[in-house]
């Protein structure tokens, strides 16, 4: 079923521009904030959060990495380049394989918006197509941002969306983008699919993926300065109307520090060089279910170190990493045959003094443990 089918629905306007990225990568379908919501303290925002208010109704403070930070960054993107410009490819090919050439690729903002410019681009070198990318909001408990859906499939509306991330934890986002789905062919008739795409899915969570393995994709080590300046998406109903798009800040002031670009094109380059192997890799994947093992990881962590609300708990570098930049860490957890690839979480664990405990019984690099203060968020 496409948007033409739907009715009484006013036509949405186009975004306004936002964002460091060139429109020919990214759009992101948001509304720019401004100065509408400051920043909190991590101490302020964490106890709010844990006592009962939405995180998507504060912005954490920008992390803005120290020059040791940034050099570990750089380090650490030369040293998994190859390997993301490989995942990334084989996740495309199998995009194509599986879903066809008749898309829309919407990335899920804010870390799944360099992954889903990287799909793009692989798929435009390999395949001469050039997809349409947009970068939409999804919010734990609020779900996927209605109107972007919508404004998106009256610009395309002969075509399939294909809903893109970073990579996968416990699934918490992956459960939210089906609900979100089935709720929106609810509201509007329109079938919708959640086949969520990702380069990498240690959480097991989709069928759609470049690998499973826990590694280090360099742009979950940044923030805003890796995702086109962009803040976490923001939901308050006294900034952001029935009608609006759901909301973000554009952190014109980090332009000196953003590497969005850069990131975007190290890896990019590399895609010439990946093709034959991401073709045979992609041919040969087997069709294996999710089993939501990271789950069963996460459940198994919560009951040893009685943590009474799994949101505490955020397993997988990309989501060990978050923690420790915007997050009350408790402790993190290490998986002892993978620590030589964890060198910026052992850099921001020292840098915020947290201590590192060694834990094997987990199919995750890491885990990170937020302090308990009375509740939790994604």
């Amino acid at each position: 079923m496409t948007f033409t089918r739907m009715t009484n629905h006013p036509v949405l306007p186009h975004p306004q521009p936002i964002g460091s990225y060139a429109p020919d990568d990214a759009i992101f379908v948001l509304k720019n904030i401004g100065e509408s919501l400051n920043e909190s303290s991590t101490e302020e925002r964490e106890r709010a959060v844990q006592s009962g208010a939405h995180y998507s109704e504060m912005l954490p403070q920008e992390y803005k990495p120290t020059d040791e930070y940034m050099k570990i960054f750089y380090t650490s993107l030369a040293q998994t380049a190859h390997k993301l410009a490989e995942t990334a490819a084989v996740a495309a090919e199998r995009i194509i394989q599986q879903r066809g050439t008749n898309l829309v690729l919407v990335s899920l903002a804010r870390a799944g918006t360099p992954i889903g410019i990287l799909f793009k681009r692989y798929i435009h070198l390999r395949f001469g197509i050039s997809l349409p990318h947009y970068s939409v909001s999804i919010i734990r408990g609020k779900g996927i941002d209605e109107n972007a859906i919508l404004y998106i499939l009256q610009q395309h509306p002969d075509r399939q969306i294909q809903f893109v991330d970073g990579w996968t934890g416990k699934g918490a986002i992956t459960k939210e983008l089906r609900e979100a789905c089935s709720l929106f062919q609810t509201n509007h008739g329109i079938n919708l699919s959640a086949q969520l795409a990702v380069a990498a899915d240690p959480g097991h969570c989709t069928e759609l993926y470049g690998t499973r393995e826990d590694f280090l994709i360099p742009s979950a080590c940044l923030n805003a300065t890796v995702s086109g300046l962009i803040s976490r998406t923001v939901h308050r109903s006294d900034i952001i109307g029935h009608n609006d798009y759901h909301g973000a800040k554009f952190y014109t002031e980090l332009q000196k520090e953003d590497v969005s670009g850069f990131f975007v094109e190290t890896i990019a380059r590399l895609f010439p060089y990946t093709i034959e192997k991401a073709i045979i890799q992609a041919n040969n994947y087997p069709l294996d279910l999710a089993s939501w093992k990271g789950m069963d990881d996460v459940a198994r962590i919560g009951r040893q170190f009685a943590i009474p609300d799994v949101n505490l708990i955020k397993p997988g570098v990309g989501e060990t990493t978050r923690v420790l930049l915007r997050r009350i860490p408790w402790k993190i957890l290490i998986h002892p045959e993978r620590v030589h690839n964890l060198t910026h979480v052992l850099q921001l664990a020292h840098e915020r003094q947290v201590p590192l405990e060694t834990y094997p019984d987990m199919s995750f690099s890491c885990c990170g443990l937020i302090k308990c203060i009375g509740g939790g968020e994604t």
